[in-house]
């Protein structure tokens, strides 16, 4: 079992004790809920339950001082009205009898997880836990957090463990400050903070919240602030903020284990955020950032204040997290102007210390945000008219999405692989079935007549095995597949064809290598055909894209996270059909980075076929000279990893694009013609 789950009922005692409209939004309700829809929904019996224990006070003192903490163990001995003076001497707190106690168990639960992962006992996992912790500083409760749970748990990583580079991805909707103020000098934690800030007139009001406040010394580089302008960011903008930001920076810092600051008050329905990401968007979120670290993610509660938009949030999180397949993405595909200009400041403010950032240009000027007479944000108001509307819609949507996932829920099979020759001697991972089904003869003879290549025994004994790994796909039965064949265009074609003829609306194929786009192939806009390896990087037509292949590993990374993955989540496919073909050139790790950031855009539904050549002749592109076929193919199934130990020689000084970034629209109906490029 490589997924842990935390949580302490004890965490839900502390509870408002006055009246107090800014802070009665951090109830213990926000726990109980989403442990029962992970209850519900099956998942918490697929975790390993790690027992939370109350962290020491020399653990708190890796952040907070001695003070402060005699502070907070006094509050379990006052009254109701000392408790009400003493949280008034903060900004939005209020304090319990038993505050102590749980944000103790909080930390304590983080730090449990942090050393489960970081033993080998579980892979990742989810702390669920209150109060938060991002907004608490050294000597100041602040924001409903009393301890900073994900600071403290990067200190104990770096002082028990040895760890030298942690990654903090703080996806909340609020700048978590606590946790910059505390590492903006240290170059050892990147932080990453996503948060509303509407040109400093949103709660915490602060300067150093802007995307130029990059930390100070030698941690200069290290803080990466991403201000939301406006209200109303959803899928799309998110998306591309982890595209053409975090993971740039991320893949260059190399992290060994990733923190990730989880607060859902930025998903839709949520009062604070008033932001439009649904609970799906936090699934793919976390499956782009398994492939930093080994996969080593640890997730910790944060805000998130809509009971049933926070609860399937968090039910999204702990499916990527397990490895289940994440629904594909709701709603349009195209970001605000507004969030590409705070993407583009960032890219900005960040590029004289990343070389993944470099570019040319200046950032556009942002506009200002509406706002109110004093020049702060206008709330919405519970039970006025704009809040009605928007729990309106965000009750539609959810409902939507519990709908969808009792339509189609997960596979029983999360990855199959099916072999030409069968490979006695091949390890694979529990999760992954060794398949030596096919498909009828005459089923097979039928599509092999399609192509010359594909009469020969071998071929045709593939292709029985590739379609049938392509039914239990398309019929929901298996997630994604892996097959070799000693004829990979013929056979591409083949289960292209097979799938448009069958359940799959859009599909996506990217050919890696000397494997050409099939001539009649109808340019309908239900195949997007993405071309690596080609001569020229070029749209040869309206759903036809190639590109060379890049020479370094860094060029491949931006090739991928600037290109490969908008262009596919633009398109919205049904199916991912990847082809690693004769001279595709890519090594053994880019080509498992490649398929597993594939999962995403069409729901986990990914085949990779690998072309079986003379293995021996596959040594220079890192495969391995002489290993067996099964074995290589194995490579495919290991846990996404970063391509390359060390990036930060590999970026060239040009590799993103020299403009804003931009994304793709889904592409237009048959009757109309668009071009589906990244500019």
């Amino acid at each position: 079992m490589r997924t842990a789950l935390v949580y302490h009922e004890d965490m839900t005692a502390a509870r408002l004790l006055w009246e107090d409209p800014e802070c009665e939004i951090e109830r213990p309700e926000r726990l109980t809920a989403a442990l029962r829809r992970l209850q519900q929904g099956g998942l918490e019996q697929r975790c390993l339950q790690l027992a939370p224990r109350e962290a020491s006070e020399a653990e708190l003192g890796l952040v907070h001082s001695p003070e402060y903490v005699s502070l907070l163990r006094g509050t379990q001995a006052l009254d109701t009205q000392e408790l009400r003076a003493l949280s008034g001497q903060y900004d939005a707190v209020y304090f319990h009898p038993s505050t102590f106690h749980c944000a103790r168990l909080a930390v304590g639960a983080t730090l449990q997880l942090v050393d489960a992962v970081l033993m080998g006992a579980v892979h990742n996992g989810l702390a669920l836990v209150r109060p938060p912790g991002h907004h608490s500083q050294r000597a100041a409760a602040n924001g409903f957090c009393v301890f900073n749970n994900v600071a403290i748990a990067a200190r104990h990583a770096q002082q028990k463990h040895g760890l030298q580079r942690i990654l903090i991805v703080d996806w909340d909707v609020h700048h978590g400050q606590g946790i910059q103020y505390i590492f903006e000098d240290d170059p050892s934690v990147l932080y990453f903070s996503w948060h509303r800030y509407e040109h400093g007139r949103f709660w915490p009001y602060l300067r150093e919240s802007d995307a130029d406040a990059v930390g100070q010394g030698k941690g200069r580089g290290f803080t990466v602030n991403l201000p939301w302008n406006q209200v109303g960011m959803g899928n799309a903008d998110y998306l591309a903020a982890f595209l053409h930001v975090l993971l740039p920076v991320a893949f260059e810092f190399d992290p060994e284990l990733v923190l990730v600051s989880a607060g859902f008050d930025s998903a839709i329905g949520d009062p604070e955020g008033q932001m439009q990401a649904t609970p799906e968007c936090f699934g793919h979120l976390t499956q782009l950032l398994q492939v930093l670290a080994g996969g080593r993610v640890c997730a910790v509660l944060e805000g998130g204040y809509h009971l049933e938009s926070l609860s399937q949030s968090v039910c999204m999180v702990v499916r990527a997290l397990l490895g289940d397949p994440v629904p594909p993405l709701s709603g349009p595909m195209e970001p605000h102007r507004s969030a590409l200009e705070s993407i583009q400041s960032v890219r900005t403010a960040q590029a004289p210390h990343w070389t993944s950032l470099r570019q040319q240009g200046s950032a556009p000027t942002p506009r200002p945000g509406t706002c109110s007479a004093d020049g702060r944000t206008s709330p919405v108001l519970p039970g006025g008219p704009t809040f009605k509307a928007v729990e309106a819609q965000a009750s539609a949507v959810l409902s939507s999405l519990l709908g969808q996932l009792h339509l189609h829920p997960t596979p029983p099979v999360r990855t199959a692989v099916t072999l030409t020759v069968p490979d006695a001697a091949l390890g694979l991972p529990p999760a992954v079935l060794h398949q030596e089904g096919s498909a009828p003869q005459e089923e097979t003879q039928a599509w092999a007549r399609l192509h010359e290549a594909l009469a020969q025994d071998t071929a045709f004994t593939a292709l029985g095995k590739v379609l049938h790994l392509l039914k239990g796909i398309l019929d929901g039965q298996v997630s994604s597949g892996v097959a070799t064949t000693p004829a990979a265009a013929a056979t591409l074609d083949v289960a292209l064809r097979c799938s448009l003829s069958h359940r799959a609306q859009r599909v996506l194929c990217v050919a890696v290598g000397q494997l050409d786009q099939p001539p009649d192939l109808a340019n309908d806009g239900r195949t997007l055909w993405l071309d690596i390896r080609g001569k020229e990087a070029a749209a040869l037509s309206p759903f036809h894209v190639s590109m060379p292949l890049p020479g370094t590993t860094g060029a491949f990374l931006s090739c991928v996270l600037a290109l490969v993955l908008p262009l596919a989540y633009g398109f919205r496919p049904d199916l991912v059909l990847m082809a690693l073909g004769p001279a595709q050139g890519l090594q053994e790790p880019q080509a498992a980075l490649l398929a597993a950031l594939l999962r995403g855009p069409a729901g986990g539904r990914v085949l990779v076929l690998v072309e079986q050549v003379s293995w021996a002749g596959w040594t220079s592109c890192g495969w391995g000279g002489g290993e067996r076929p099964g074995t290589c193919c194995s490579h495919l199934f290991s846990w996404p990893r970063n391509p390359h130990p060390s990036l930060q020689a590999s970026w060239p000084g040009c590799c993103m694009e020299t403009h804003p970034p931009a994304w793709v629209p889904s592409p237009p109906p048959p009757q109309r013609t668009r071009r589906p490029c990244c500019t």
